[in-house]
């Protein structure tokens, strides 16, 4: 039988098969097909042993992009280039990659989980009929499904799809384009286009490679670091918030600003400066402090010349005026501000760092800079509040060694100096 005939007879066969369709359609009762369909799913169910979970691009009622969407596929982008033979290319903002690509319509991968062999394809549909809606939405509707075999369906549910979404959230973070950020003054919150936070790309090329320490402390507050980054059980399993307090002391000009932009680089965690002085009241503390992202750091440079938090804490009738007086001053000196009207007390700044509401975001570094720690109350700084004390000093023979080098290294690009 030649191919001709083959392809003729399929032909034949097909155009019955529409017939039919075609005659139970129109003239059987739909309660009828209605049962028809309902026993032909079953049979076909029992002989396609797979499940299918669809992931949809746009969500709610005002269909926006679905964030579990985006992550998904984010971490197919790492298979599809070298998987998939078509690709697509999308441009992700505030990305040290901007050019992502992922798969084409229509198009499927596969990945393997724990020795399961999983298929995840990209699918559209098209609008057909039109509707009012105040909301503009678009004529294709895109889609990721995940087939997998009936028997795994406890673990694709509890474990793999878990697992996409970490590791997609994973290597966002890692891409992502670092911040630093700066609270604004609460009068401009209302306005038009307004945020609690200012940002700027934070593009600071400090590390602990160049940074002049002594080795052995370096290696201690990296081995922390790290320890602190991979500490999500340790924090869950004590029932403690997923933070750490870090205070940087020492003489001006120690480089403490430089080991927050290291630490910053380092864990690749936006950084937060936070001034104090235009905080308002411990409210508005609160609201700057849920505006911030996970995996960040928060930062309030020289806390001792920061309004009137630091200091053992007395009665102001046991505070003799003179040295309240000469306090005022040297505030008013430091901050430019001849008065202060901020209603931010000591207690509010402390459930800031470890009240109930420090526990609103994950993984999150709080650092304190101060050039006279012996002025903090020891209740803002003791251990559980800042967990580590660096005390930042004038450079030890190993650590102008490494500046020197440095500094070498720089004179040889004559060119930078001009």
């Amino acid at each position: 039988m030649g191919i001709g005939e083959i392809l003729s007879q399929v032909g034949s066969i097909m155009a019955s098969v529409m017939f039919l369709y075609g005659m139970f359609d129109k003239f059987f009762p739909p309660h009828l097909r209605g049962y028809f369909r309902k026993y032909t799913n079953k049979l076909t169910s029992l002989m396609y042993p797979y499940i299918q979970i669809t992931f949809h691009e746009l969500s709610g009622d005002q269909l926006k992009r679905s964030e579990t969407y985006t992550i998904i596929q984010t971490y197919l982008s790492v298979n599809s280039s070298q998987r998939a033979k078509r690709l697509k290319a999308e441009v992700i903002k505030d990305s040290q990659n901007p050019l992502v690509l992922s798969m084409d319509d229509n198009q499927e991968i596969t990945d393997e989980f724990n020795g399961i062999k999983v298929w995840w394809s990209a699918n559209h549909t098209t609008r057909k009929t039109q509707s009012f809606s105040f909301h503009p939405t678009s004529d294709e509707k895109r889609f990721l499904t995940l087939t997998f075999h009936r028997r795994n369906l406890d673990v694709i549910t509890t474990s793999y799809i878990q697992h996409v979404l970490e590791e997609g959230k994973a290597i966002t973070t890692n891409n992502r384009q670092l911040k630093l950020y700066t609270n604004n003054p609460s009068k401009d919150w209302m306005r038009y286009m307004s945020t609690k936070w200012s940002h700027t790309t934070f593009e600071h090329p400090a590390s602990f490679e160049t940074l002049a320490m002594e080795p052995e402390k370096k290696e201690e507050i990296i081995n922390d670091l790290l320890k602190f980054k991979e500490g999500k059980e340790y924090y869950t399993k004590v029932g403690k918030a997923w933070k750490r307090g870090y205070l940087l002391f020492g003489p001006p000009g120690t480089g403490k600003s430089t080991m927050i932009s290291a630490i910053a680089n380092f864990m690749n965690y936006d950084v937060y400066d936070l001034e104090l002085t235009i905080v308002k009241d411990n409210n508005e503390l609160k609201r700057l402090l849920i505006e911030t992202s996970s995996k960040s750091i928060i930062v309030i440079e020289d806390i001792d010349c920061s309004l009137d938090l630091t200091g053992q804490r007395k009665m102001k009738k046991e505070i003799d005026d003179d040295e309240n007086d000469e306090k005022k001053k040297l505030m008013s000196k430091a901050k430019g501000e001849e008065k202060n009207e901020s209603k931010l007390t000591l207690s509010g700044l402390l459930n800031f760092i470890d009240g109930i509401w420090s526990a609103c975001g994950r993984e999150r570094i709080i650092i304190f800079t101060t050039n006279f720690v012996d002025k903090l109350d020891p209740a803002l700084i003791r251990r559980g509040r800042m967990d580590k004390h660096i005390e930042m000093s004038y450079c030890s023979y190993e650590a102008f060694k490494l500046h020197s080098h440095n500094m070498t290294s720089l004179c040889a690009y004559p060119s930078f100096l001009s």
